[in-house]
């Protein structure tokens, strides 16, 4: 079963993924309880974590082997609606990454205000090697970071990147032995001025449309996989 876990540290909530024995997969019910997490969270900072030696794999693979079209989309939607938690807290988000972040893990990081990462963090779109791709949001906020070009790249080759590179390129914005400082950084400033600047500087277009298609595209490979299977 999915555990999230939430510890308050002054103005910093520190929201856990503890499903360390799963890379910190998540199935239906773990991205419910995370939802929750979030929701009931009330401090001017939030850390979304990683329990072990990973970030967050991503959709846990039962899960997705389960899925047919119409699940699909409701598992696309589920997703998607943490990562609207996410950006539209009432307050700053950072995503402290620390070892493996793949497909979705990857995403609920990109709905985050900042990601910070140690040197052994390491982020890939894996979805395109199952024949799949992440649809929580992230085909539009990955351009939005970094780029056409650059997210092009990530998302057809699948291929990882390192701490180095992802700094780089821009999906990350510093390298720590302890990320969560950055978090304490931004809990030592006025919250105030902390909301009305990520206020003004958050996209503010909507990604609803974006969505939409991500859920349709995501369940048509679903459905298509599930032909193929009976072929």
């Amino acid at each position: 079963m999915d555990a999230i876990r939430t510890v308050r540290e002054g103005d910093v909530t520190v929201v856990t993924i503890h499903r360390p024995e799963r890379r910190n997969a998540l199935t239906r019910d773990g991205l419910d309880a995370l939802r929750g997490a979030i929701d009931d969270a009330s401090a001017p900072v939030l850390c979304l974590d990683g329990a072990g030696a990973a970030f967050c794999a991503g959709a846990d693979l039962d899960t997705v082997a389960a899925l047919d079209g119409e699940s699909a989309r409701e598992f696309a939607r589920q997703g998607q609606a943490v990562a609207d938690a996410l950006a539209t807290y009432d307050g700053a988000t950072v995503a402290t990454v620390d070892g493996p972040a793949r497909g979705g893990g990857v995403e609920l990081a990109l709905a985050c205000d900042l990601r910070v990462c140690t040197a052994r963090s390491t982020f890939a779109e894996s979805g395109v090697t199952l024949g799949l791709f992440g649809a929580w949001g992230g085909t539009g906020r990955l351009v939005d970071i970094v780029g056409e070009g650059v997210a092009m790249d990530l998302s057809l080759s699948g291929r990882v990147l390192d701490a180095d590179e992802a700094v780089r390129i821009g999906l990350v914005s510093r390298v720590l032995d302890d990320p969560r400082t950055v978090a304490h950084e931004i809990a030592a400033t006025d919250a105030d001025a902390v909301r009305a600047i990520k206020g003004l500087l958050a996209d503010p277009a909507t990604h609803d449309r974006q969505q939409e298609r991500e859920r349709e595209a995501f369940a048509e490979l679903v459905e298509a996989r599930d032909r193929k299977r009976k072929d």
